[in-house]
């Protein structure tokens, strides 16, 4: 069994009210999708063939976005979950060209998954804060290695504070946003402190400090490595190839 297999990720029901109440737990949500939608159009959009991966794709909302703007987008979309690739699938079904893979992050890793080469761009979101700080160096290497020269990485996701009082700070802001986000949907009830009590205790959650992570992309041999955004905990960061 593999790691993965044994998260709470792999249960249809966990993964199911992470998909509904995603807007509401993810800070700035659709901004950071709106980003990661001006960052392929600034950057990609002249290209006459765009290969996308998405990794760790769950019900496939960030290709789904990016195809309704550019449609010529050949994705392939990569998740260890059989329910969160059924969703995806249903999501896109109006799509073609579209190419599923069902893989864990430690699988690609240790290289018994192939996930093919020459892609333009390389995407994931709140996924690879699940890996240690080494397990995600490994993957950096691989999607370097899968990327076709002169194309991006861009990962959305959340990081380690650099300290404690810090730390502090951006739990409240994450709490502010849950409370308001409920507002004004006009959900009543649940508890804010209740989903970062989990994030926090959770072990399968891994974050890592954004600098680190930068520093591991240069190491890799990205260019142009950078944060693209950031509010509180949950950023967007990556570079070129």
């Amino acid at each position: 069994m593999t790691e993965f297999e044994q998260s709470n990720w792999s249960k249809a029901e966990f993964s199911r009210d992470y998909l509904d109440k995603a807007d509401i737990y993810i800070v700035q949500r659709r901004r950071m999708i709106g980003i990661i939608k001006s960052f392929f159009g600034h950057f990609l959009r002249v290209q006459c063939s765009k290969r996308l991966l998405d990794l760790g794709c769950g019900d496939g909302i960030i290709t789904h976005e990016l195809l309704k703007s550019y449609g010529s987008i050949a994705p392939t979309l990569v998740d260890g979950s059989d329910d969160m690739l059924s969703k995806a699938k249903e999501r896109l079904k109006g799509f073609k060209q579209i190419s599923f893979i069902k893989t864990s992050f430690q699988e690609i890793i240790l290289g018994s998954a192939h996930i093919g080469d020459g892609y333009h761009l390389i995407v994931s979101s709140m996924a690879i804060h699940h890996l240690t700080l080494e397990e995600k160096k490994a993957l950096f290497r691989a999607i370097h290695r899968s990327l076709h020269q002169g194309g991006f990485f861009v990962n959305i996701d959340v990081v380690l504070a650099p300290t404690g009082q810090l730390d502090g700070w951006y739990m409240r802001l994450w709490e502010e946003w849950m409370d308001e986000k409920k507002a004004s949907l006009g959900i009543a009830g649940g508890d804010p402190t209740d989903i970062i009590k989990r994030y926090k205790t959770l072990e399968e959650n891994k974050p890592d400090l954004l600098e680190d992570q930068l520093g591991a992309l240069r190491e890799t041999g990205f260019r142009n490595v950078d944060c693209f955004y950031k509010y509180g905990i949950f950023s967007i960061f990556g570079g070129a190839k």
